[in-house]
This record gives C-alpha cells, sequence and structure tokens, in this order.
C-alpha cells in the first residue's frame, strides 16, 4: 500500500473527513515519526511496533561496476521492530 492509497482508504471509511484534511493527518502523522526519529528518539505503537534510529560506522564498500573500493560514512538509519501483536497476525 502507498500513501495515496491509505488517504484514500481512509477517506472511503471515513466519508465525514474530507479527503484534504486525511492527507493534512497522514503527513502530520509520518512528519512527526520523522522528527521524532532524527531527534534520535523513539515511536512506540502499541500492537504494531517501535521505530528506532541505528548508527552505521563507517566502512570500505565496493562499486559494484568497476570493484573499486569506496568509502561509505558513517550514518544513522531507520529500524523497526514489529510488535507481538504484529508478528502473530503475519504468522497466523
Amino acid at each position: 500500500m502507498i500513501r495515496s492509497e491509505l488517504v484514500e482508504l481512509l477517506t472511503t471509511e471515513h466519508p465525514d473527513l474530507a479527503a484534504r484534511d486525511v492527507e493534512k493527518i497522514v503527513s502530520c502523522f509520518f512528519d512527526e515519526i520523522s522528527a521524532q526519529l532524527a531527534k534520535g528518539g523513539r515511536v512506540e505503537l502499541r500492537g504494531f511496533g517501535a521505530f528506532s534510529s541505528r548508527a552505521r560506522t563507517e566502512r570500505v564498500g565496493r562499486n559494484p561496476r568497476t570493484g573499486d573500493a569506496v568509502d561509505i560514512a558513517a550514518k544513522s538509519v531507520p529500524y523497526f521492530k514489529p510488535g507481538k501483536e504484529m508478528r502473530a497476525r503475519l504468522n497466523v
């Protein structure tokens, strides 16, 4: 499911809300998760899972086309750990 499909589904399930309002809600939701992760925080949605960020150290990679060594800088990457209820639903 992509973002526009989510907005469309929510608009269909809640006809009392305008599509632009639903879009604002979805955007605000994702923006707040991103902002919290950017600050190094964690976002936990009970029954769904937890979003956090993890640090990756700098390393040497390889250019797949040429095979040359390439330095890859240290960075933070998003990480998602599914909750207990999510795992149970997936493994029914």
